[in-house]
């Protein structure tokens, strides 16, 4: 029991930091364009497909570029749809990106199919890690890795470079860029890239762990939307915190109790926000109140 409970610990673990690199992103676009994007889980599908592709074309190496592909796609969603969004209610946002997810989505079964495609992971990392009573495939050790990563260099990126000082203002103030003299416009056009970016890299790292399908957006989706709300609306660190927690009590509900492995993350949102309407970590913004 206790070799499974730790298993099954580090299991969730590792689906928990997948879960914060996609909530994180969804974050980055709250809160400094205040869109609830919907569509968000539509580009973690797009991600893994791109690398699905690029690893037939050259290999796994290649598969760092599947990312950027992504932030391009949501460059161009940005600059023709999203941005018209910006001074209309969050409704209004809920259901332009819900329609832009189902065109991503039509977009991925136009090109790639409705049929599952495999994605295995690299040669290099096949086979199972013991770490005392652990057991961890190779890949899944090296998901947790290289999450960890990125989550430090986008730390390091939001707390010591001009540009990530500018997003953490302007996720505060927005009016106050533009007085200042900061293309604004360009700004918000970088933020919507880069959450593209963390959910497109969310694709790729998932995608050998789950079934490589259109249907993939809608589970990454709902987990991000749960953490987000959890962690609070915008707040980074309640993101990563509500990331864990939501991927522990998911893999521990698998093992434990399977019959609630479906709603058990929306159990523990409902007793969060029962406690705490805002989330973990929420504060007011004012642009909705």
């Amino acid at each position: 029991m206790l070799e499974a409970l730790v298993s099954q610990l580090a299991n969730g673990l590792v689906l928990g930091v997948l879960y914060i690199l996609i909530a994180i992103g969804l974050s980055i676009i709250f809160g400094l364009l205040g869109i609830i994007n919907f569509a968000h889980g539509a580009f973690f599908a797009l991600g893994a497909y791109i690398a699905v592709m690029i690893i037939g074309m050259v290999g796994w190496p290649g598969v760092i570029l599947a990312p950027f592909g992504v932030a391009i796609v949501g460059v161009l969603c940005e600059k023709l749809v999203v941005r018209r969004l910006y001074s209309e209610g969050p409704l209004l946002s809920l259901v332009v990106t819900f329609a832009l997810a189902l065109f991503v989505e039509a977009i991925i079964r136009s090109v790639w199919g409705t049929i599952a495609l495999p994605m295995s992971p690299p040669s290099s990392l096949a086979g199972i890690v013991e770490i005392g009573p652990i057991l961890l495939t190779t890949y899944r050790l090296a998901v947790l890795a290289v999450t960890v990563v990125i989550l430090c260099l986008l730390w390091a990126f939001f707390a010591l470079t001009p540009y990530g000082r500018i997003l953490r203002a302007g996720s505060r103030d927005p009016e106050m860029l533009g007085w200042i003299g900061i293309d604004f416009p360009r700004v918000r056009t970088g933020a919507f890239a880069l959450g593209c970016f963390l959910a497109g890299a969310g694709g790729v790292l998932a995608g050998p762990l789950w079934t490589v399908t259109p249907a993939m957006s809608s589970a990454a989706s709902m987990p991000a939307f749960v953490i987000v709300t959890i962690g609070g609306l915008g707040s980074y660190p309640g993101a990563i915190v509500a990331g864990l927690l939501v991927g522990i009590v998911t893999a521990l509900s698998v093992q434990f109790a399977p019959e609630l492995s479906g709603i058990a993350m929306y159990i523990l949102m409902a007793v969060v926000l029962l406690l705490r309407p805002r989330g973990l970590f929420g504060t007011a913004w004012e642009r909705f109140e």
